[in-house]
């Protein structure tokens, strides 16, 4: 059986392209720095948030020079605490958890956005600049009020935000 000259090129280019696929696929299985979310830390009890040390009173605390960490918990159908109220010109650890289904956490108008699995915990460090007022949603379906999931994150001046943190700014 002859095989024609330009048949073997078409088979051989086919052949290559499906080994090219074939490795591409597994690089991307098993390359380096993929991991899934429950492999850096141990999973919570989304069931028991109100026993969690960090999540049991969701707010911002200060955790360095211009350094806070903002613990927030995401349920049907709000964000607690809401607002969330942050410093301007300082570094903001986001560390997210839901109590019930899967949501998701969008600050609207940057790229700060994560999905938050229950029993997970979604940790995003954002920079924050002059004071501003952001809108924050849910923009993974979460159930009927999913709509209405919506919250806001205040950035103030630091002096405005010590004072809230002392509780005479409300």
């Amino acid at each position: 059986m002859h095989i024609h000259a330009y048949e073997k090129l078409w088979l051989a280019c086919s052949v290559l392209l499906i080994l090219f696929l074939i490795g591409t696929v597994t690089y991307g299985a098993v390359g380096p720095g993929v991991a899934m979310v429950a492999d850096s830390e141990q999973p919570i009890d989304a069931q028991n948030l109100d026993e969690s040390e960090r999540f049991a009173d969701p707010g911002v605390e200060q955790v360095g020079e211009n350094e806070y960490a903002a613990y927030v918990v995401a349920r049907q159908f709000s964000f607690q605490p809401d607002p969330i109220v942050v410093p301007a010109d300082s570094t903001v650890t986001f560390y997210v958890t839901s109590a019930d289904v899967i949501h998701g956490f969008e600050v609207v108008g940057t790229n700060a956005n994560t999905m938050v699995i229950p029993g997970e915990i979604s940790t995003l460090t954002v920079e924050t600049d002059e004071p501003q007022e952001y809108g924050l949603i849910c923009n993974e379906y979460c159930g009927a009020a999913h709509h209405a999931m919506e919250g806001k994150v205040n950035v103030v001046s630091q002096s405005e935000f010590e004072s809230q943190q002392r509780g005479d700014g409300e």
